[in-house]
């Protein structure tokens, strides 16, 4: 299992963090996705590890930009 955690920005409500979590959890090998609303950290477990630019379009799919 791999966990890395990344900042989102533009979440402002229930909806967006929704949003995310449903689009994240879309990429393949994706078993678990956590998102903070208040800190706009996104944590991505996955069964082996995710390329950066398929959770940025995961990420820009549901509205939101993906800052690190």
């Amino acid at each position: 299992m791999t966990t890395n955690t990344y900042t989102v920005t533009g979440m402002t409500c229930g909806h967006c963090v929704g949003s995310v979590r449903s689009e994240v959890s879309q990429i393949p090998g994706v078993t678990d996705v956590q998102v903070e609303l208040e800190t706009g950290q996104v944590t991505v477990t996955s069964e082996a590890p995710i390329d950066v630019e398929a959770i940025r379009a995961s990420i820009d799919e549901a509205g939101y930009e993906l800052v690190s």
